[in-house]
This record gives structure tokens, C-alpha cells and sequence, in this order.
């Protein structure tokens, strides 16, 4: 007779999310990789693909998904309207590109208008 042995969760299969041996088994949360800031933070109003409503995205930042959310936490408030992140992109509801760029140049970050 043979004992089951205790295997890693990194010999499962990666769809693998329950196991009667081990138990639940967690995914390996693999390293974001963030893609580098050229020194420029680009904001952009966008309008395609939203039905007419106007949106302005942030782009170019260079920080990981928990500093964009807290950056964008902070737009949101300043900004009174609703937002997101989206992979490396702030979206922030309405026409507020000036109130944006204030608080992008406060915390460090220049500035640069794309499109019109």
C-alpha cells in the first residue's frame, strides 16, 4: 500500500481550484509587470464606445495597480464623478481635465494633453 504524498500547489494544474487531498488550492499570484513611464502622464478625453458619455483616461503613469487605485481614489474625490482602473488606465467620468492635471502636477507628475 502506497501513501498519498503531499504535493505543492505548484505541481497541480493551473485550473485546478479544488483537490480531496489538499483542499482548496490558491493560484500562484504571478508578478505584474508594469510597463515604465517615459516621465509623462497622458490624459486623453475619450467618448468611442461609451454611448456619447465622455471619459478621461490617464495613461502613462509607470505605478502598480495598488498605486493607481489610490492614485485614482484620490481623482474621484477631487474630481466629484465616478472612475476606474482599467489594466494601466485611470478612467475618470466627465470633463474634468483640468482639475486632474492639478492634482497629477501636486503629486509629481507632468503633464501632457492628447487629442483635443
Amino acid at each position: 500500500m502506497t501513501t498519498p504524498t503531499n504535493e505543492t500547489s505548484s505541481s497541480h494544474d493551473e485550473n485546478l481550484v479544488y483537490s480531496t487531498d489538499s483542499g482548496r488550492i490558491k493560484p500562484n499570484k504571478s508578478n505584474e509587470n508594469v510597463t515604465s513611464s517615459d516621465g509623462y502622464a497622458k490624459v486623453r478625453r475619450e467618448t468611442k464606445g461609451r454611448k456619447g458619455k465622455g471619459v478621461v483616461t490617464i495613461t502613462g503613469l509607470g505605478l502598480d495597480n495598488n498605486a493607481l487605485k489610490t492614485l485614482a481614489k484620490k481623482l474621484k474625490k477631487t474630481c466629484g464623478t465616478g472612475g476606474t482602473v482599467i489594466e494601466e488606465v485611470i478612467e475618470i467620468q466627465g470633463d474634468k481635465r483640468d482639475e486632474i492635471k492639478a492634482v497629477l502636477e501636486k503629486e509629481g507628475f507632468k503633464v501632457k494633453f492628447i487629442g483635443g
